[in-house]
């Protein structure tokens, strides 16, 4: 079981990755329904230094969208983003941090790489889910526009949350110095 870090790298880690995930967010190239956006990397970048606690700041995130504060996809925000086609993938952001989390707490790149890939999954069948009930299409469309376009900007922004939660790790910014 991974240890709480101290508490203020706990809240100074929670501040960076929800301001992160926002800015994410405002970095958004139209497609639809869905539009791709960076948020998934930092939310998995948050899961890959926090570990388990990554579901705080993914959590808070969601939070803050939910009362109205414009931190969703191009500035949106509400419940009427999160009962749309989007906010499956938004809701999936919490489960995909902390499986990343959970898998990255075991030494060895083999759990790490997969924590990245199954939160990415978690993220995808979540919103993919959503996507199907929220507007009716059926799964092989869904597939087809939710998740088969974006799996290369996913793999892209993988291997990115890999390198930097290394450097990051090995700086110390993680609390959890050479391991």
């Amino acid at each position: 079981m991974s240890r709480a870090p101290a508490r203020p790298l706990l809240i100074a880690q929670t501040a960076a990755f929800t301001g992160l995930i926002v800015l994410g967010s405002w970095i958004a190239i139209p497609f639809a329904p869905v539009p791709f956006t960076l948020q998934t990397l930092f939310v998995l970048l948050s899961g890959a230094v926090m570990r388990r606690f990554a579901v705080i700041p993914t959590g808070l995130y969601l939070l803050m969208g939910l009362f109205a504060i414009p931190v969703f996809h191009s500035g949106t925000a509400g419940l009427g983003i999160l009962l749309g086609p989007t906010g499956g993938y938004i809701a999936g952001f919490i489960p995909g941090a902390l499986i990343c989390g959970l898998l990255y707490e075991r030494a060895g790149p083999a759990p790490r790489v997969l924590g990245i890939v199954l939160g990415t999954g978690v993220i995808y069948l979540c919103g993919i889910a959503w996507l199907i009930y929220s507007t009716g299409i059926p799964p092989g469309l869904a597939l087809l526009v939710g998740a088969l376009p974006f799996i290369p900007g996913d793999a892209i922004k993988g291997y990115a949350v890999w390198l930097v939660a290394g450097r990051l790790e090995r700086t110390g910014f993680s609390g959890k110095e050479g391991g």
